[in-house]
């Protein structure tokens, strides 16, 4: 897949997107070095179902104006835990009590987390 920005550039626009969203402690993970599964991962928190939706939808909207085609989705349903897969950003969106379960940034602690100043310039 050909796209406009590279993979960092779009994880900086999917934070970007969840925090306009007003998501809850955004988490950016470079996972390059430890895994070939993809480049970022993206988790963030929400309050309630209905954020939960708008964010994956504006993740989804953002990504796709800088050339990102969702590959997959999943969780749309349980509106706990919405999985958007774009290949090298995959981003996962929680509500408060499914991300303290998974602990996703537990399971991935080798890797590197990018700093919100870097992901604001």
């Amino acid at each position: 897949m050909k796209t406009e920005v590279n993979s960092f550039e779009a994880a900086k626009a999917a934070f970007k997107a969840i925090d306009e969203k007003q998501g809850i402690d955004i988490t950016v993970i470079n996972i390059s070095e430890v895994s070939v599964i993809a480049d970022y991962f993206i988790i963030a928190s929400a309050s309630n179902s209905n954020q939960l939706k708008a964010m994956a939808d504006e993740v989804e909207q953002q990504l796709y104006k800088t050339g990102w085609k969702l590959k997959h989705s999943e969780g749309f349903q349980s509106k706990t835990w919405i999985l958007l897969d774009f290949g090298d950003i995959v981003v996962h969106l929680f509500s408060k009590e499914e991300r303290e379960f998974y602990n996703i940034e537990r399971i991935w602690a080798d890797a590197k987390v990018v700093s919100e100043k870097q992901l604001r310039e």
